[in-house]
């Protein structure tokens, strides 16, 4: 997929997460019980990602006002987002206040971030206000300082071990979000040929058994190369994987049931050997199956 196609959709995949349930009743629950502001987005920094938040930091809000502080928070932001990896990153501004994001993964693609923060993880002594002046006129601010300390003392203070927590919650949730995300991928999309449609429906009836491209290509009339070329135009996915993602959505469904084997949902499913299964459900879902189980309250939410 190209990178402008990638940008297109992850943006879009975020536009679909933030309207769904799932994520705007954890939102509200999130807000509400640690008074953070929190933000779902695709990656790209083109603007201050809590900017006019009901829950953004007042000192913060103060700062987007000022241009270079501006550009400052969002190289802040960048330098975020490039540093998460597994586990949730967390960076701080010039003026020691705590921002961290959380990624968001189809298997091992990253497709959005959840970002929360603001905080300080002290509480600011006089020494530290003087130096907090100090980087305000690093930063070309010349003036209010007594509003922008007073601004500074109303934000929002945590000790660290419950920021930590906060985090292990929000990493949680962005385990959810993904499994969630792969079956929005999956879902039929907005316009597409009514051929690409056929195909689908064909999968979704037949993906239980050995099913080869030719064998779908053919039940819609195409050619095995022009099928190839119009499925992937219109799922941004090869055939190959658009089968492995239904295949593991059926496995994932019959893991809740916990009197069912792994090996048995997994040839069931369609997959002819517990090798490739195992494989391709680890770089879909993100781990494997056997630790996927022991989380079923999760997938139940999904």
């Amino acid at each position: 997929m190209s990178q402008p196609h990638d940008i297109r959709e992850r943006r879009r995949l975020v536009e679909q997460l933030r309207r769904a349930k799932v994520y705007r009743e954890y939102e509200k629950a999130f807000r509400d019980c640690t008074g953070l502001p929190l933000s779902l987005h695709s990656g790209e920094c083109f603007g201050l990602t809590h900017q006019d938040d009901v829950r953004e930091n007042p000192f913060c809000a103060m700062l987007a006002k000022r241009s270079r502080t501006c550009a400052a928070c969002l190289a802040l932001q960048q330098r975020l987002t490039q540093a998460v990896e597994q586990e949730p990153a967390s960076r701080q501004c010039y003026a020691g206040l705590t921002e961290s994001a959380v990624a968001v993964r189809v298997g091992e693609r990253i497709v959005a971030y959840l970002q929360t923060g603001q905080i300080l993880l002290w509480r600011p002594s006089p020494a530290r206000l003087r130096w907090l002046v100090q980087q305000l006129k690093a930063h070309g601010i010349e003036d209010s300082f007594g509003r922008f300390t007073a601004a500074y003392l109303r934000g929002r203070i945590m000790p660290r071990k419950q920021y930590d927590a906060v985090l292990r919650l929000l990493a949680i949730f962005a385990q959810q979000l993904g499994e969630f995300s792969n079956q929005l991928i999956l879902q039929e999309a907005p316009v597409e040929q009514p051929a690409i449609a056929r195909a689908r429906a064909y999968i979704a009836e037949h993906h239980t058994e050995e099913l080869a491209l030719t064998e779908v290509a053919r039940a819609v009339n195409m050619s095995r190369y022009h099928f190839c070329k119009i499925f992937h135009r219109s799922t941004g996915m090869t055939f190959t994987d658009y089968l492995a993602r239904v295949r593991v959505e059926h496995v994932r469904r019959r893991l809740l049931d916990p009197a069912t084997r792994i090996s048995e949902a997994a040839y069931a499913a369609g997959f002819q050997s517990l090798s490739q299964f195992s494989r391709v459900f680890r770089r879909i879902v993100g781990e494997p199956p056997s630790t996927f189980r022991l989380r079923p309250e999760l997938a139940k939410s999904a």
